[in-house]
């Protein structure tokens, strides 16, 4: 029997988890040492599954497959596609840098308050939340998926709730009502979507007999298995609808601003950069390879939602005086062309937005990271309250400004690569919806420009006149994500070659082809 590999890179975060929250409550600094120790092993185990996986190889690798409850077809079934290993890789790198940059936010509330928090507990859920994104991507069995799916609200829902952002004028008690609210939003949304997927996890189990996706997909493709047309429509509006809040799309998004406003900014990063890719991806895996035409029937509805969310995030970004919210409502805009890229249909497209939600990751990661280190020196969110900063804290509006043209894709980072392969993907069969989108380039520029200007040059506010610069641990955070940004910037072929031959499979599976172009090459 071979190693399992799969199960082990899921249940080493959960071990994680359980072993830091059993760490006696005087020893802090042990449980931060111990969660970043599980971080790196999970990283080290996800580099392992990346090198095994054979992108020319069978569509899913290292799978593993036991009876789980077998009365009504459960079973514990897991494998990786292309797409997977790459945000497998993803979360399994990000955690690393959470766990560092929030090394000091769950410590012990200033003098004057007697409520502790529990440093353990923040880092904990951290791990958790790690385990449960994880054997989401790793899943194949339907009723598996749908139970971490939903079972990662929980941890998250604490997360934002109670260890909130500190950068709050208005006293402790609005602050925690504030907090409250978020999570309490956070969690009825995706709620929501979650109890009208369970009726269509339901469903597909009454057609299919099974929960299985590579045998459902496969009696699919074979013709064994047949839906009634408003029978797939049906069920394919209520997975997609559920990963749409996740995602978060247009008009579902709601939740997003708040619970990242209100969130310390490593959770701000594990909620955007993290979980929410996993409705996009769930996109790609579920709602594309069960219900194929039911797919291509909705794709005119959902590129609309997918360009208005461009649109309307960016607008949004440009008014807003919230720093954690501006980068809130610009990661909905990035959501939006990643949705578009998705069902575009087209290999250019689909590569775009799984390259997309990779670089999207990182650079967000970047910018509400370094945003953070400002917002705990300053004590506010307020862009007004900020000013000059590149003259006191050189090094921090340097890396600020990576991080910001990172996110307004500029040409040699890594966002620019996985935005033009969308756009182009989208124009080559709906140029209208493409040359709409092409307008939120222009607002980001817009939104990410102004920030810059109004928080790090002009003059030296007094608020700001004795701001430290980047210490040794916050570079040892963002130093690497710059270069990674720089280096899928000007060599994103690594993880193209990872990702392509799933996305070939997956339009293969709607029976899509690319389209013709009305001028041929020359020869």
């Amino acid at each position: 029997m071979s190693f399992p590999l799969l199960t082990a890179t899921a249940a080493l975060p959960a071990i994680g988890a359980i072993a830091t929250a059993a760490v006696p409550a005087a020893k802090r600094t042990a449980a931060k040492w111990l969660a970043l120790l599980f971080s790196l092993a999970t990283l080290a185990l996800a580099i392992t599954v990346l090198v095994r996986f054979d992108p020319d190889g069978d569509r899913y690798q290292l799978t593993e497959s036991h009876s789980w409850i077998a009365d009504f077809g459960v079973r514990y079934e897991l494998g990786v596609d292309g797409i997977a290993v790459a945000l497998i890789a993803l979360t399994a790198l990000l955690i690393p840098f959470i766990v560092l940059a929030g090394w000091h936010d769950a410590d012990p509330l200033e003098t004057g308050s007697r409520r502790w928090r529990p440093t353990q507990g923040f880092f904990a859920l951290i791990l958790a939340v790690e385990a449960m994104v994880i054997i989401s991507f790793e899943a194949t069995d339907v009723f598996l998926f749908y139970i971490f799916f939903e079972a990662m609200l929980i941890p998250m829902y604490f997360l934002i709730g109670g260890f909130g952002d500190r950068a709050h004028k208005d006293g402790e008690e609005k602050a925690a009502t504030q907090r409250s609210y978020a999570a309490v939003k956070f969690l009825l949304y995706n709620l929501a979507g979650g109890l009208i997927m369970l009726a269509a996890v339901i469903g597909l189990y009454v057609v299919a007999g099974n929960f299985s996706l590579t045998e459902i997909a496969q009696a699919r493709a074979n013709g064994e298995l047949e839906m009634a047309t408003s029978t797939e429509r049906w069920l394919f509006l209520g997975f997609f609808f559920a990963f749409a809040v996740k995602a978060p799309l247009w008009p579902l998004h709601t939740w997003l601003p708040n619970a990242m406003q209100e969130s310390t900014a490593p959770v701000a990063v594990l909620i955007t950069a993290v979980v929410d890719k996993v409705g996009t991806f769930a996109m790609l895996r579920f709602c594309l390879q069960l219900f194929p035409e039911a797919s291509k029937w909705a794709t005119p509805v959902i590129l609309v939602l997918a360009v208005i969310s461009i649109i309307y995030g960016a607008l949004l970004a440009v008014g807003q005086r919230d720093i954690k919210r501006l980068i809130a409502y610009a990661s909905i805009s990035h959501f939006g062309f990643i949705v578009m890229g998705i069902f575009a249909m087209t290999s250019q497209g689909q590569s775009g937005a799984t390259l997309y939600m990779v670089n999207h990751g990182i650079s967000t990661a970047v910018l509400m990271l370094i945003a953070g280190f400002l917002i705990s020196r300053r004590g506010s969110r307020l862009i007004a309250d900020f000013g000059g900063v590149q003259k006191v804290a050189p090094v921090l509006a340097g890396t600020f400004l990576i991080g910001g043209l990172a996110t307004l894709s500029l040409p040699g980072l890594a966002p620019f690569v996985s935005e033009f392969l969308v756009l182009v993907g989208t124009f080559t069969r709906y140029p209208v919806i493409g040359i709409i989108a092409t307008f939120g380039i222009v607002l980001a520029a817009l939104y990410t420009l102004v920030l810059y200007q109004r928080t790090m040059t002009g003059p030296v506010k007094p608020e700001v006149a004795a701001m430290p610069d980047l210490r040794v641990r916050e570079i040892a955070v963002v130093a690497p994500l710059v270069v990674l940004l720089v280096f899928l910037g000007v060599y994103p072929k690594p993880v193209a070659d990872v990702v392509n031959p799933a996305v070939k499979q997956t339009l293969s599976d709607v029976q899509q082809k690319d389209p013709q172009p009305e001028v041929e090459a020359a020869k």
